[in-house]
């Protein structure tokens, strides 16, 4: 067995294999932006004033906006005042969906932003730092007769960030403040067909509860969840790339096992990456549609930072085990140094979605940007991950560019080559640079498409198609990761074809997984038929063989050259062969 496929693979069906992947990556494309809908839908709701009459407030009494069990609405605080309704006795409601509308667990999760409509008044202007407190209840129900259930109940505090562009003058009373969205709620599934939100503002005076936040006109919420269409489209592509990844990391890992010496650290590494890819793959989110299981946000990130955890690793790997020095890499110990800052950052990302999402599991109104001291902790967290990611960044690079210039070392010594090899070894390293350039563009397709997707309005006009930009971003990334994953399982899973009878002994000397040192010794003196003798020792597995060129008198004074090379063995035990004359030279 003579390496990896990838250097024995013939060009021809190289080509052809690229072309074949590179095709599933513009069908990936195509499902997101021609199939697809757009990701997610935004709702806009205006919550409807609602007396609550009762002198003693019940708990389990909920308002509804509209319908036949419509609460007292007034139209305008004004209106309050003049009926002598007092703001404790407000309750803002807000129903989700729209009349006449179902939510569907399709929709997978619902996110809602809050914002207040604040008008300007002299004498009640919104003071620096004030806080919004927030009483605020959820609840559900599957049909339009049953009663309202509780999901959720909580006092939270909002900071409110207002801006007033005009002057401070009585002549612009009434104007309103520019407020900053807020983040109010987040439900990790969808599992009921209507949601109800009743909103209180409770004023006390003496404790400064909602004093000097300004006169509130109305408040708005945004409604974001998933589209159902486009659910369908995610669930379809993860139950076809499943069974994918699944059958070639068990071929690939099938090949290992057949091989007479143990697994190396960069096949290991590789299986590893299957693994994590094929976690992410496992359409788990069919479940979400029968069952309420609000954890699934929460899942879902962790399943993504193993997945990309494991990505970086690889990368470190990769690109440490093809420099051809002189250290022993084939140990994981090696790479603590440069995997640990990828541990680390992503258990700061671990850590930062544990405060905000798994809280969220319990109280799904709680946000950790809501308070100065989980914004700086929040900001702590993302900063330190940057900071390890550009570390992450610089070193990969330096490592790329020690790979390329140790390769361009090895090149000096092709021209001494038969022209069969010189030509085979030519082919593995531009392979193993094309493969190298192939994971830049890769990392850089998924940056650039990111930010396309952050600028435009979310969809393009191709004649007579809409294109949805974003939907295209998600499938095509994820499909074009599954394409990297599956060739690099393909490519580096051992070969069966032999390449020429110097490699029929079982010996890997090619640049991709034999790390060479080559030191040579010449002396002076005479002539000679030169001889070169192999001498392999079957328990020198990783260790140093010896090639030895030496004259027919013995080498007392005739031409005498020593290399010394690393030999790995693949498959078993080595025997001694002895070349003369032109095939020597060789």
């Amino acid at each position: 067995m003579a390496g990896a496929i990838i250097e024995n693979m013939s060009t021809k069906k190289l080509v052809i294999m690229g072309v074949t992947l590179l095709l599933f990556q513009a069908f990936a494309f195509m499902v997101g932006g021609l199939i697809a809908p757009s990701p997610t839908t935004a709702v806009h709701y205006l919550a409807a004033k609602c007396v609550d009459t009762t002198k003693h407030r019940e708990e389990s009494k909920w308002f509804m906006p509209w319908g036949p069990n419509q609460c007292d609405r007034i139209r305008t605080f004004e209106e309050a005042m003049a009926k002598k309704i007092e703001a404790n006795n407000i309750v803002f409601a807000v129903h989700i969906p729209l009349p006449n509308k179902e939510m569907s667990p399709w929709f997978q999760f619902m996110l809602v932003i809050l914002q207040f409509d604040i008008a300007f008044k002299m004498y009640n202007q919104i003071e620096d730092g004030s806080l919004a407190t927030i009483d605020v209840g959820l609840a559900y129900r599957d049909d339009t007769v049953s009663e309202w259930t509780e999901m959720a109940h909580s006092f939270e505090q909002r900071k409110l960030s207002c801006n007033f562009t005009t002057a401070k003058t009585f002549e612009n009373e009434g104007r309103y403040y520019e407020c900053e969205l807020l983040p109010f709620m987040e439900v990790g599934s969808v599992a009921h067909k209507y949601y109800l939100l009743n909103i209180r503002l409770p004023v006390n005076e003496r404790k400064k509860v909602n004093v000097g936040i300004g006169e509130i006109k109305d408040i708005r919420l945004v409604s974001i969840h998933q589209n159902g269409g486009f659910t369908k489209v995610w669930f379809a592509m993860k139950t076809f790339l499943t069974p994918s990844i699944l059958i070639i990391m068990i071929w690939y890992w099938r090949r290992i096992l057949m091989m007479s010496r143990p697994p190396v650290l960069l096949e290991k590494v590789i299986l590893a990456l299957g693994i994590s890819m094929t976690f992410i793959n496992i359409p788990v989110e069919w479940f979400s549609v029968g069952f309420n299981w609000t954890w699934m946000l929460l899942f879902g990130d962790i399943r993504q930072g193993i997945f990309y955890s494991m990505l970086l690793s690889f990368w470190i790997i990769f690109c440490g085990e093809h420099l051809m020095d002189q250290t022993e890499r084939n140990r994981f110990s090696v790479y603590w140094k440069q995997v640990g800052p990828i541990v680390f950052g992503s258990f700061c990302l671990f850590i930062f979605d544990m405060c905000e999402r798994g809280v969220q599991l319990t109280n799904p109104f709680y946000s950790i940007w809501a308070s100065d001291v989980g914004t700086e902790l929040a900001m702590a967290f993302i900063i330190v991950a940057g900071i390890c990611a550009c570390l992450y960044f610089l070193f990969l690079c330096f490592m790329v560019f020690q790979v390329f210039r140790n390769i361009s070392g090895k090149r000096t010594s092709l021209p001494a080559m038969s022209k069969a090899r010189r030509l085979h070894y030519e082919g593995l390293i531009f392979r193993f640079k094309f493969l190298m350039l192939v994971t830049l563009a890769c990392a850089a397709m998924t940056v650039i498409f990111f930010i396309i997707s952050q600028v435009n309005e979310g969809h393009w006009h191709w004649g007579d198609y809409t294109v949805q930009v974003n939907s295209a971003f998600f499938t095509g990334i994820y499909g074009m990761w599954n394409l990297y994953v599956f060739a690099i399982m393909f490519l580096y899973a051992p070969s069966h074809k032999r390449y020429g009878d110097e490699q029929s002994s079982g010996q890997c000397i090619t640049v991709l997984f034999c790390k060479a040192a080559y030191s040579s010794r010449v002396g002076s003196g005479g002539k000679g038929a030169g001889g070169l003798v192999i001498v392999k020792d079957p328990d020198s597995q990783g260790k140093e063989g010896s090639l030895a060129r030496k004259g027919d008198n013995g080498g007392n004074s005739g031409e005498d050259i020593q290399l010394t090379t690393t030999i790995t063995h693949v498959d078993g035990p080595t025997e001694i062969y002895k070349m003369t004359g032109k095939e020597a030279q060789e």
